[in-house]
């Protein structure tokens, strides 16, 4: 079976990751996880539940040289730690906090502490021998959870090759930033797929250097940036760019912006490049397919796919097939191809509504609903409180968070924007909306939500 090298760092000394101000060499990365790999227990599965960025990979190479699957889930909530323990029992825990203790405990599933292990003393250090390992490609490497943005989180499985086929096609797009070996920060988390992607996997497959933190703040995000050398890429999302811009924060020089898990807004992605002098590429995929296509979203709409990647129409569905991807995988958006390399997309398949015969998409209506000026967050949902007498009739209603505006004049700009059968009936203004760390709005939460409004103001759901 083929193999492929667990990094790409030429040199032992060459820095692969930087905690704060202090680099992590190669050499004391490998050593790291080869120590952690040396104190796992029996087992096939790793719980890899580390929030810094450096122990979190740690984790995920020791489970690749001891040829085990690293379970990365969407959440660290309770109920979905059981759900892993039922699906491997057999699983370890590796953490380098407190989360999920209590039920693990539980649970009675061995808990390993990645920090006490990970870091030697001297990180820069460098072994009289160097040597980077090699994995084979057809291992299995991850088991990776959806968001349960649009229901319950289901795992898809990542083998090693494919990862670091689709890592290498994306450091080729990405360009010059990539090849000087850049230091990459990122707000995603590293258990998410485009965190996983773009803030872990890219760095250990383009010679350059992750970045342990993981900044939520603007203030936080900039100081995380000055720690960092030259050339800077920050991989984020559309909530966390968004809260940059509307805060004025000063960042340092940037060469590149990454931009993943919900359509950018081209008007903010101006403001971006704009104010922070740096290129913005947003990353087109799914936790079943990977990232497949990129755009430089201030030059227009259309998506650019990945060397080797297709789109194959079968029956209303777009499945995407090969380079990394393999077999046909079928993607849950509604896309529509311009020619054999490029796309534009239309919002999930999940999303379609259809009110008085007409078509749209709740992620398109959410778009026009945050891009009205005042609006700082908003979402569309489709009630399930229907009466019998409207059955089989679709009903919309949206939340929006905007301080300075009330209902009546979000409602008159929405009248400007969208057929008026779109229009949300009702429109809920509230502080803040749910979203997990990377901007989604799981299904439980929207619902959890909903209910709270709907005992608060019931005459507003009549």
């Amino acid at each position: 079976m083929p193999t492929l090298p667990l990094i790409t760092h030429p040199r032992p000394d060459a820095v692969l990751a930087w905690r704060e101000d202090r680099p992590i060499t190669a050499a004391a990365f490998l050593r790291a996880a080869r120590a952690l790999a040396a104190r796992l227990p029996p087992g096939a599965h790793t719980l890899n539940l580390c929030a810094d960025r450096y122990h979190f990979a740690v984790a995920i190479a020791a489970a690749l040289l001891g040829g085990r699957c690293s379970l990365l889930p969407s959440s660290h909530a309770p109920e979905v730690i059981r759900h892993l323990h039922a699906l491997a029992p057999d699983m370890i825990c590796l953490t380098d906090g407190g989360a999920g203790a209590e039920v693990l405990a539980q649970l009675r599933c061995p808990v390993l502490q990645v920090a006490a292990g990970a870091e030697p003393i001297d990180a820069t250090a460098i072994d009289a021998t160097w040597r980077v390992p090699r994995i084979p490609a057809g291992q299995l490497a991850a088991l990776i959870f959806t968001s349960g943005s649009t229901g319950t989180p289901v795992p898809h499985a990542k083998h090693f090759g494919a990862l670091v086929r689709s890592v290498r096609a994306e450091a080729r797009r990405l360009g010059p930033p990539l090849r000087g070996g850049a230091a990459i920060l990122g707000t995603v988390p590293p258990q998410h797929m485009f965190g996983f992607e773009s803030s872990v996997l890219l760095p250990l497959q383009s010679g350059g250097a992750l970045c342990a933190d993981r900044p939520f703040f603007p203030a936080d995000i900039a100081a995380a940036l000055q720690r960092l050398p030259r050339p800077r890429v920050l991989c984020s999302t559309p909530v966390h760019l968004r809260a940059l811009v509307e805060s004025r924060t000063d960042l340092p020089p940037l060469d590149l912006f990454l931009c993943a898990t919900a359509l950018l807004e081209a008007p903010l992605a101006c403001q971006i490049e704009e104010r922070y002098g740096a290129p913005l590429l947003e990353i087109y995929g799914s936790t079943e397919t990977g990232q497949i296509a990129s755009r430089r979203t201030t030059r227009g709409q259309s998506w650019q796919l990945w060397p080797g990647v297709r789109l194959l129409l079968r029956g209303e569905d777009y499945w995407a097939q090969g380079g990394h991807v393999g077999p046909p995988t079928r993607l849950a958006d509604v896309l529509e191809p311009l020619d054999a390399r490029h796309f534009l997309l239309h919002g999930r398949t999940a999303d379609l509504v259809n009110v008085a015969g007409k078509r749209s998409s709740l992620a398109y209506l959410s778009h026009q609903l945050n891009a009205i000026p005042g609006v700082h967050d908003g979402a569309f949902f489709i009630r399930e409180d229907t009466p019998a007498s409207l059955a089989g009739v679709t009903r919309l209603a949206a939340f929006a968070v905007a301080p300075q505006l009330d209902a009546a004049r979000i409602i008159a700009a929405l009248r400007e924007r969208i057929d008026p059968v779109f229009l949300p009936r009702p429109l809920l203004l509230v502080e803040r909306l749910p979203r997990n760390d990377t901007g989604k709005l799981p299904q439980h939460t929207l619902h959890t939500l909903v209910a709270q409004q709907r005992e608060r103001a019931p005459d507003l759901f009549e």
